[in-house]
């Protein structure tokens, strides 16, 4: 006999996940915004369970989280019919922030941090420095960062982006092990499962290729996101080249979401195009250098080289040129030639700043500069060597 109460077979395979240590959640507003307007918990719920179950067991998690312009809309809904003109728009994010905030927070017993953010911030290499200083502390202090675009001032990424990719330039500012993106359909179809009956499921992207990019539909059924499935494989291929994986789902199942709480997926899992640490070492080494240089004695030389330090001020003998906090410069140490170039790294202080603490102890850069940026001048996650 029967049984009618057996539950239908999900339309993808349940995969293992690969072991990760810390995350970003992306959240489209067709999981947040209520039929009537404004935000719904429903679906909120499932999600911050997963997250909570994640944290709660030692792993770090940032959501990026849309529905600002849906939660204000809520509270000015004769302002916010859809093409209402941009200052409208952005007046409604402004206002439907803190509503998003409160959302979030009811779920969660840590205190929930809102950093907002426009491209220009990941784009200038000082801010985003600082944001991911920022980012970082907060994870280090245990709070649960939730990311936004700053929608209020941020004309073309309100009018044109999405938070998918902004998802991905965060999992990489971050250094995320994984990019998990909320959506409002199981994963990625051959088709679009909602026009096409044939539609096939696809549980895994080795490559994505231009192939894969034709599968990607519009956008979700609610009309409330900015962004469908190709924004979605785009924010995939963004976080590939940092060598993280992408993993798309349906955040509306709770059935799924209790499955990524034990690590195993019922969605799509895209690969990235390398690993993370190649991905990283691949851009310190190829990306322009400033001109200028920071030179180090024999003993840092050997640190870096042998041990894998940090480049502390007490090896830096000197810094040439004029580059700034967050440029790319080669790290130069005497030899019987001349100068040898041995590395390159990200600087966290300015050349004039180095000049002051070149020989100093790390304790002591608050009192030689009156702030501090961390006790290294190039950390060792921002640094390539050149030389065997």
């Amino acid at each position: 006999m029967t049984d009618l109460r057996a539950p239908i077979a999900p339309a993808f395979t349940e995969q293992s996940l690969p072991p990760w240590r810390r995350a970003v959640l992306k959240v489209g507003s067709s999981l947040l915004a209520a039929d009537g307007g404004g935000l719904s918990p429903r679906h909120a719920l499932g999600l911050a369970q997963f997250v909570s179950t994640h944290v709660g067991a030692g792993r770090e998690v940032v959501i990026v989280s849309s529905g600002a312009v849906a939660a204000g809309r809520a509270i000015l809904p004769r302002a916010a019919e859809q093409g209402a003109a941009m200052a409208a728009r952005q007046a409604l994010a402004a206002l439907g922030q803190a509503q998003l905030m409160a959302l979030w927070q009811r779920f969660f017993e840590r205190p929930v941090a809102q950093v907002l953010l426009t491209h220009d911030d990941l784009r200038n290499r000082r801010r985003y420095l600082n944001a991911r200083a920022t980012l970082n502390e907060l994870l280090r202090l245990g709070a649960l960062p939730v990311v936004n675009e700053n929608d209020t001032v941020s004309v073309d990424e309100l009018k044109l982006g999405d938070n998918d990719n902004l998802a991905a330039i965060v999992a990489a500012l971050v250094d995320a092990d994984a990019l998990f993106i909320a959506t409002d359909i199981d994963g990625l179809y051959s088709a679009d499962p909602r026009q096409n009956p044939n539609a096939e499921p696809i549980n895994e992207v080795t490559e994505l290729d231009a192939g894969v990019l034709a599968m990607a539909g519009g956008s979700g059924a609610s009309g409330m996101g900015t962004g469908g499935m190709r924004t979605k494989l785009e924010a995939a291929a963004k976080a590939g080249a940092a060598g993280i994986e992408t993993y798309l789902f349906n955040g509306r199942s709770g059935e799924v979401l209790r499955a990524l709480g034990h690590d195993r997926l019922r969605g799509t899992r895209l690969h990235p195009a390398r690993t993370r640490i190649a991905a990283r070492k691949y851009w310190l080494r190829h990306a322009p250098v400033e001109p200028g240089a920071i030179l180090v004695d024999a003993g840092a030389a050997r640190a870096l080289a042998e041990k894998g330090a940090s480049l502390l001020p007490g090896g830096v003998t000197q810094a040439q040129g004029e580059f700034r906090r967050g440029d790319m410069v080669e790290i130069r140490t005497p030899g019987e030639g001349g100068e040898q170039a041995i590395a390159r790294g990200v600087s966290q202080y300015s050349a004039q700043d180095i000049r002051r603490l070149a020989g100093r102890h790390s304790r002591d850069i608050e009192s030689i500069l009156g702030y501090n940026y961390g006790e290294n001048i190039v950390h060792r996650d921002d640094l390539v060597l050149l030389t065997a």
